[in-house]
């Protein structure tokens, strides 16, 4: 709990603290728009102005970028292609959409979109954790101590021993004793509450974190006027960041500080490239799958009586009503205060029915749903409005999964999570995925989910 409350802070540490961070989320836009101008004086192509628009798309496309995970040549080199292919993705799409690629020479896009992947993997490559930290150890290592041995204080204080953040923890001070603070902390107590502001004057300390309980309000402000003859900066960690949190991000409102404990990470930018990418891919399959829908719609009507297209209520976005579509399946049409969910060798699953569950066939129509704006292709799956109204109670967390549009496919999904949650502790599973899909969200994760979602579908399993 504690690692994921203090994402907040660990973002803040990493853009703040150490200049090595600013080389990695400049490596992708650099690498990329370099690549670019290299290719544009190969082919010996004037530098025009649908080039500096396409140079300044990328660069708000890929900055800030981020360390891939190094955990092996051929997993770096993966990563860095999975991520080019969503950006060339992206702006495929809004070239398409305005008509600027014809502009372009075409020569200078098919060499760019090939080497940009080495370009980046070279970057990255070239820059290893050694060369950050030399580069983190050419400036002034600063001193900080911590103001509270609690277990906020101690996570932490794990986070600034990270070499690239230039930063040496002295220790603590806190006001209770080894046996409430802990061993761990016990040891590097530097001293009592009270004895902070001559210990900071005495050995230059840099940066003071104040990780204290909210309810030790007076504590505080009593400690901030002792610190107002220091020249060190004070920054102020709130216990919040113990708490679950969802997209947490610092903002302002009119100048006033205020800090955001839950939130959609479809925000500004990120919400139209969420939404384009949706409208996009939902037209595609929409128009692909017209035959096989136009085949399936009549065989439902032939294999058994009802409407071809069943209609039920569920929850969206915001928490809001919506109608999702699907291809009728079962003998009924339940969308009532009771609904009892498909099992194994259920008897209401028509034998038509039973094959379009098994490879999600049955879905299609909810493509419909994403043009219509109820539904994203990617995202947390819409349940039932009675089995909304009993889950809310009985899992924490539950309704935080509305603060996104309902997918098609999603996190739980491509997890194992696929199919009948007959037990509270499978639905409790299935949410814990749409929360963190909402901590980790990126073009780049939706992609990978579509992808893997294929291969889930022709799997078969767990689909009844």
């Amino acid at each position: 709990m504690a690692a994921t409350g203090l994402q907040l802070q660990r973002e803040f540490l990493e853009r703040r603290a150490a200049p090595a961070a600013d080389v990695v989320a400049a490596i992708d836009p650099l690498t990329t728009i370099g690549a670019l101008l290299c290719c544009i004086a190969f082919f010996h192509v004037r530098l025009q102005g649908g080039y500096l628009i396409l140079a300044l798309l990328v660069f708000s496309l890929t900055f800030p970028g981020k360390a891939p995970a190094r955990a092996s040549a051929q997993a770096l080199a993966r990563e860095v292609a999975a991520s080019w292919f969503v950006t060339a993705a992206v702006l495929a799409i809004i070239g398409w959409a305005t008509g600027t690629a014809e502009a372009l020479d075409q020569r200078v896009l098919m060499a760019w979109l090939l080497a940009t992947p080495a370009a980046r993997l070279a970057g990255h490559m070239a820059l290893p954790p050694l060369l950050l930290r030399l580069f983190a150890a050419g400036h002034a290592q600063r001193i900080a101590v911590i103001v509270g041995a609690c277990e906020l204080g101690r996570a932490l204080a794990e986070r600034l021993r990270n070499p690239n953040l230039g930063v040496r923890v002295a220790g603590f001070f806190d006001d209770r004793g080894p046996e409430r603070t802990g061993e761990a902390a016990a040891g590097a107590t530097l001293g009592s509450i009270e004895q902070l502001a001559d210990y900071v004057k005495a050995h230059r300390v840099d940066l003071i974190y104040i990780t204290l309980p909210m309810a030790s309000q007076p504590r505080i402000v009593r400690l901030l006027d002792q610190l107002h003859d220091t020249t060190a900066s004070i920054h102020f960690v709130p216990d919040i960041f113990l708490f679950d949190l969802i997209q947490a991000r610092i903002g302002t409102v009119d100048g006033l500080p205020v800090v955001s404990v839950c939130e959609t990470p479809f925000r500004g930018f990120d919400a139209v490239v969420k939404r384009v990418s949706d409208i996009f891919l939902a037209l595609l399959i929409c128009i692909l799958m017209l035959p096989l829908m136009l085949a399936i719609a009549v065989g439902v009507k032939l294999s058994s009586r009802g409407p071809v297209i069943f209609r039920q209520r569920r929850y969206g976005l915001d928490g809001r009503e919506i109608l999702v579509y699907k291809f009728r399946s079962m003998t009924v049409t339940e969308d009532g205060a009771d609904i009892r969910q498909a099992t194994r060798a259920d008897r209401r699953v028509t034998p038509f029915g039973a094959f379009l569950r098994r490879y999600s066939l049955d879905e299609l129509p909810q493509f419909i749903n994403v043009l219509q704006g109820r539904m994203s292709v990617v995202g947390p799956r819409p349940h039932a409005v009675a089995h909304t109204e009993l889950y809310r109670k009985l899992i924490k967390g539950y309704m935080f999964r509305h603060k996104v549009r309902p997918g098609i496919t999603g996190w739980a999904q491509i997890n194992g999570l696929r199919g009948e949650t007959d037990t509270l502790e499978k639905m409790e599973r299935r949410i814990a995925y749409d929360l963190d899909y909402l901590r980790r969200w990126s073009l780049q994760l939706d992609l990978q989910i579509v992808l893997k979602t294929l291969f889930v579908v022709l799997d078969g399993s767990n689909a009844y």
